[in-house]
């Protein structure tokens, strides 16, 4: 089948399309994973659209119950890729949790995510909250208003549960980022108690994704970070308020990876090439022109196979805006980002970052020299398989050269304190320092032992 698809390939019409799949596919029939959030839409694009098909592959996309399970279909090669939180494929590859050598040769979007409080805890907070000169709530909104509330469920025996999606998920350290600068501690890990709730003022656990809502709803939790549509469907179901997004925390933070094994990339190459160059295509499409295909996109993820939310909750965010109270909807273009700024390249410091904070909160139990971090961002990123996928795409005609980052050693400029919400830069090439620059958290030399942190 796959020669004959060649075949005819050579025989049509010299389009960019009908050259694109002319590698030597070494596997052609392959299955991915995904979770359902929107920031899975460069994989259903590129089947939507044919992508995909252009390069020769026959993909099944298959969602999955939760992020445990689609790392293990990725490990035992259930599945030969997937979409994955950033954290996944380093926290498998230095050890933590299950361990397996998992590499990203694809980024898969930027921002995306929000945290979502419960109305009891939105309407103790917003009397305290400052507006703005029109009267409506001025934005970011801190952490810091809510340390009266958590005082105050103390006061009344009452711990203050917060969910997010997995201990190594974006959503976990941004929730942690964003409770710890406004002077919250989440809690630590340690190696003999992996709750990470060892000396919490507000207790973090694992929730799916599309169960938030119901979970807020029941009571069980006060509050959660997670993607979207799961923020928006909160205020369409008038259950909870989004307080922030993660826009707001960080400005254009990575969000999720494209994850397959380190033996997968090296026993099929040029299968890898073609699955990397169907994605980016997905990504320029979805950013292309302003936006202007993000309705189509929109209809995509609804349907029951993909995301399975409503339309209407979906393009709340997905479409260039976002909805904080009811009623409250406010233009921000950059929420779901998916090629615009380097978004697809799987930079060195993305991953630098989530070590950080992986050590920042005691999953990495002891101190790390600086070279330890570039070596693991290495061991795991792979821009070289990216920028051959993208020069590939360039000479056939179907991507501009000048949308991608041909001569970066891996690392992003520093982020600038002005565009992360507690004003503290970030430079991937200096963790430690990064690291004790930080008010909340481990620092260097330092190590929880029992209920104590030590150093």
């Amino acid at each position: 089948m796959k020669k004959l698809i060649m075949a005819l390939a050579a025989s049509t019409a010299l389009t960019g399309s009908a050259l694109a799949g002319t590698l030597e596919l070494e596997k052609d029939v392959l299955t991915f994973g995904f979770i359902k959030l929107t920031d899975m839409a460069p994989l259903a694009v590129a089947y939507e659209q044919g992508f995909f098909d252009d390069e020769g592959l026959f993909v099944t996309l298959e969602a999955q119950a939760n992020w445990k399970v689609l790392l293990d279909g990725v490990i035992d090669g259930t599945l030969d890729g997937a979409h994955m939180l950033a954290g996944q494929p380093l926290a498998a590859t230095i050890g933590y949790g299950t361990e397996a050598h998992i590499v990203t040769p694809f980024s898969m979007d930027l921002n995306g995510n929000g945290i979502t409080l419960s109305n009891e805890v939105w309407d103790m907070m917003k009397p305290n909250l400052p507006t703005d000169a029109d009267g409506n709530i001025a934005h970011p909104i801190s952490a810091s208003y809510l340390k009266p509330v958590i005082e105050d469920f103390n006061a009344k025996g009452k711990p203050f549960n917060m969910g997010m999606v997995f201990p190594v998920s974006t959503h976990n350290y941004e929730l942690r980022y964003w409770l710890a600068a406004g002077g919250i501690t989440p809690g630590y890990y340690s190696p003999e108690n992996v709750t990470g709730q060892i000396g919490a003022e507000a207790f973090l656990s694992v929730t799916p994704p599309p169960q938030m809502p119901a979970t807020l709803e029941a009571g069980t939790i006060s509050g959660y970070c997670v993607g979207e549509p799961w923020n928006q469907q909160a205020v369409f179901k008038g259950i909870g308020v989004p307080v922030i997004t993660d826009y707001e925390l960080w400005k254009n933070n990575p969000e999720k990876v494209f994850g397959i094994t380190a033996e997968f990339a090296e026993e099929y190459p040029n299968t890898t090439h073609a699955v990397v160059k169907a994605l980016i295509r997905a990504a320029i499409w979805l950013d292309e022109n302003d936006n202007a295909n993000r309705s189509e996109a929109v209809e995509i993820l609804s349907r029951p196979e993909y995301v399975g939310a409503d339309y209407e909750v979906i393009a709340n965010s997905m479409t260039g805006t976002f909805e904080y109270e009811k009623g409250d909807k406010r233009a921000v273009p950059d929420f779901n980002v998916f090629f615009r700024y380097n978004a697809t390249y799987p930079f060195y410091s993305d991953a630098v970052w989530y070590l950080t904070q992986m050590r920042r909160w005691g999953q990495i139990s002891d101190p790390k020299p600086d070279s330890w971090y570039d070596e693991v961002a290495r061991s795991v990123y792979k821009p070289e398989i990216y920028l051959k996928a993208a020069k590939m795409l360039v000479d056939e005609g179907l991507a501009n050269p000048d949308d991608f980052p041909w001569d970066s050693d891996g690392y992003k400029a520093p982020t600038p304190a002005e565009d992360i919400i507690d004003g503290i830069p970030f430079d991937g090439k200096t963790p430690n320092a990064y690291i004790d620059s930080l008010p909340i958290g481990l620092k260097t030399g330092q190590t929880v032992v029992g209920n104590a942190i030590q150093g």
